[in-house]
């Protein structure tokens, strides 16, 4: 891939301009928008490989934005929040976020973030782009009614595909890897993320998600259960 394409969705032009100065720096195109109409109207028009979205904005806010992409678009997305946004920040997760930044932020922060989902998305796509070669072996994980197929890098639950985005994809990839093991989310965060935990109460949330996608009653799940005050295991079955 010659150069990532970075949507930027903000409503200060002041934030928008400066997030683009340093995107550019590193060697990023940089699409911006005013608002969640533009945004999408560009991610209509444009291949985008990332997108930094503020949560609150007029016209179209970023939770609805990224809720009507995501039934299409699996890229990551990064929301940006304000402190006494919490509600909004969870929120924005449960409708499709990879993470968020929370305002005021620094621009190593957000830098680090974009590159950090940067490599594991192109990594993601490289997979796809090779999975269900018969030359390779292929790696599927079978428990109960789960199947995750590595290589093709596809998840089907009673043998009906689902579609998950990229970061639930690596956590039911490593739960399912090492059945019966408890992970807390600090261990979760840092594999997946391939960095020291800073973020980790955002496992929760993606938890939440890939329970709402495998399970039959989210409520009394089968496969994904939390072992309390330690963390989260996927349920050996019989």
């Amino acid at each position: 891939m010659e150069k990532y394409h970075v949507l930027v969705v903000e409503d200060d032009k002041e934030i928008r301009d400066g997030i683009e100065i340093y995107l550019k720096s590193q060697g990023y195109e940089v699409f911006k928008a005013a608002d969640g109409i533009e945004g999408l109207e560009i991610i209509y028009r444009e291949e985008i490989h990332l997108a930094i979205v503020d949560v609150m904005m007029p016209r179209k806010d970023g939770i609805q934005m990224v809720m009507e992409m995501r039934k299409d678009y699996d890229f990551p997305v990064i929301m940006l929040s304000a402190k006494s946004e919490e509600v909004d920040k969870i929120l924005g997760l449960n409708m499709g976020a990879d993470d968020y930044v929370t305002k005021p932020f620094t621009t190593m922060e957000l830098l680090a973030r974009v590159n950090s989902h940067l490599r594991r998305y192109s990594r993601y796509l490289e997979k796809l782009k090779d999975g269900g070669s018969k030359e390779e072996e292929q790696h599927i994980y079978r428990i109960g009614g789960l199947e995750l197929n590595e290589e093709k890098v596809e998840l089907r639950v009673d043998g009906v595909p689902v579609k998950v985005t990229p970061m639930e994809y690596r956590i039911l990839l490593l739960l399912m890897k090492h059945p019966g093991r408890v992970f807390s989310s600090d261990e979760i965060y840092e594999r997946v993320w391939n960095e020291k935990a800073v973020n980790s109460d955002t496992i929760m949330v993606h938890v939440r998600n890939i329970r709402d996608k495998i399970e039959i009653n989210p409520k009394e799940p089968k496969y994904l259960k939390v072992v309390w005050g330690v963390g989260y295991k996927i349920e050996k079955q019989p």
